[in-house]
């Protein structure tokens, strides 16, 4: 196997495709990116048994081959080469030389036919997505997916594709989000697949700056997501995902209007001085003001009034301030519609021109 190319050409496919690569691999070749040359264009591999990342790169000086290579050490030697510094890699005895100016490399590798493969069945459902919309979806909705809940399906996201649209919903169950998209070319029946975590923060980064459009495809184990010189594929989640409807209260009598950045700023201002274990935050209400208060254990506490727009009974609502703050930063709106019926249910937080996003946050015992 031979190629040459472009340091900046090479570089770029490089880092996305080695974001995948686990750190920590249980086999010594998931520490490896798979090279694979054919066609006068060279494509790089990259895996941790659940997502799989594959970049495009046209080269020249070509040799058909394939080989697997150490991947952070093939990253940090393009790295350190100069800017437009033209790179020659050959595989000679099973050792793969990179050569460019008068810097000279040899990296150990391992066989091609050893590198896994993600299995995959065929798609039953394409569609085609705006990339910078599929990106704002999954940003406004994966801030809730849960981290290393026992129940897998809360460590990852539900898309729900049909129906003229397409939804993300994530929680981890003291918080929820849900985000729709349209899609006016996928009029089918509901279909319901669970993201892994890692397959959302991957797709979120192969569609950073993207505006164009982004082919979705899904079988019975996978999403592929292609992008240009990209593929992912990353496996789904088995299981059954709770019915977030249940989530989500309908019936609170008692309606705040705020303006979103003030109400964001005080937050901040007033959470400093919070517990930093819980970050407990009471909200009460009291018609025309939300009066928001914090203490922590040294005894020191922070209050902020807000001005919004209430009228009804006093109520006091203990909350996690973060998972305000969180919900507030991801809302593009001016203004937020804050729903909640007493002190022991769950708010609905909503965008007041955006009938496309409900975020719900639990609140906490003071």
């Amino acid at each position: 196997m031979k190629f040459s190319v472009n340091r900046e050409s090479l570089l770029g496919p490089l880092q996305q495709v080695v974001g995948v690569v686990d750190r920590r691999p249980t086999l010594p070749i998931l520490s490896n990116i798979l090279l694979r040359v054919e066609n006068d264009e060279l494509s790089l591999t990259g895996t941790d048994l659940e997502v799989e990342m594959v970049g495009k790169v046209a080269v020249s000086d070509t040799v058909p081959g394939a080989i697997t290579v150490q991947a952070r050490k093939l990253m940090d030697i393009c790295r350190q080469l100069s800017e437009n510094a033209q790179v020659l890699c050959e595989v000679e005895l099973q050792r793969l030389k990179i050569k460019s100016g008068k810097f000279n490399s040899t990296l150990a590798t391992l066989d091609a036919r050893d590198f896994p493969a993600i299995t995959r069945t065929d798609d039953d459902l394409t569609v085609s997505i705006n990339g910078k919309k599929l990106k704002h979806l999954l940003d406004c909705t994966g801030f809730a997916m849960a981290q290393q809940d026992v129940r897998v399906f809360f460590n990852g996201m539900l898309l729900e594709i049909g129906g003229g649209q397409i939804k993300a919903i994530a929680t981890d169950r003291h918080r929820l989000a849900l985000n729709s998209i349209a899609a006016s070319d996928i009029e089918n029946d509901k279909r319901q697949v669970i993201l892994p975590r890692k397959g959302v923060m991957e797709l979120q980064s192969l569609l950073q700056g993207k505006d164009e459009e982004v082919s979705v495809s899904i079988g019975s184990n996978h999403l592929s997501a292609t992008s240009g010189q990209f593929n992912l594929t990353s496996k789904l989640v088995d299981g059954q995902y709770p019915d977030y409807e249940r989530v989500i209260p309908r019936d609170g009598d008692k309606t705040i209007l705020a303006e979103k950045e003030t109400l964001k700023q005080a937050l901040g201002r007033t959470a400093i001085l919070s517990n930093e274990q819980f970050r407990a935050i009471r909200v009460s209400l009291s018609e025309g003001t939300i009066q928001l208060s914090a203490n922590n254990s040294e005894q020191e506490e922070a209050e902020e009034t807000v001005l919004v727009e209430y009228q009804g009974d006093k109520v006091d609502i203990g909350f996690d301030v973060r998972y305000l703050q969180d919900v507030l930063s991801v809302m593009d709106g001016e203004k937020v519609r804050i729903t909640v019926k007493d002190a022991n249910s769950s708010a609905l937080l909503e965008e007041l021109e955006n009938d496309n996003a409900v975020y719900v946050v639990m609140p906490m015992k003071l």
